[in-house]
């Protein structure tokens, strides 16, 4: 069963399997949010997914990034990523038009943010993670 399906702008439907969410600057007890602190933050995630979903490729979706009208600190300016950090292991029929559709499915790690805790769904999840190119992207696998 999925937690949700998505429509992608290519018109593909894939299934929300797994959803791990966090707070992007929960636990941060020093510093402000700036480019440095974000790349390490999205490092950080790469990682826990590469270790969560050892194979299945995961893929990040370019994080927006707002620059606050703040003064800049030693690490430079103020740059602040979306509240809610999300780790998503998603499914779909295959890529691969040579394979057997009832044996094989297709599988993509995908790493976002977002500004709430709401769980993507339908049209109206980000245009950023609808526009995932997922026949590029997914790597197709045996059932």
């Amino acid at each position: 069963m999925s937690l949700s399906r998505i429509a992608l702008s290519s018109g593909r439907s894939i299934e929300l399997t797994e959803l791990r969410m966090s707070s992007t600057y929960g636990g941060m007890l020093e510093g402000y949010p700036c480019k440095p602190v974000n790349d390490m933050k999205v490092t950080s995630l790469r990682h826990q997914a590469d270790r969560t979903f050892p194979t299945t490729p995961v893929h990040l979706v370019p994080p927006a990034r707002e620059y606050p009208d703040q003064p800049a600190g030693a690490f430079g300016p103020v740059e602040v990523l979306p509240a809610v950090a999300c780790i998503g292991s998603f499914r779909s029929t295959v890529v691969s038009p040579d394979l057997d559709a009832v044996s094989h499915r297709s599988a993509l790690t995908l790493i976002w943010f977002q500004t709430g805790l709401d769980v993507p769904s339908g049209e109206d999840a980000d245009l950023a993670l609808r526009g995932v190119r997922w026949e590029e992207l997914a790597q197709d696998y045996e059932l």
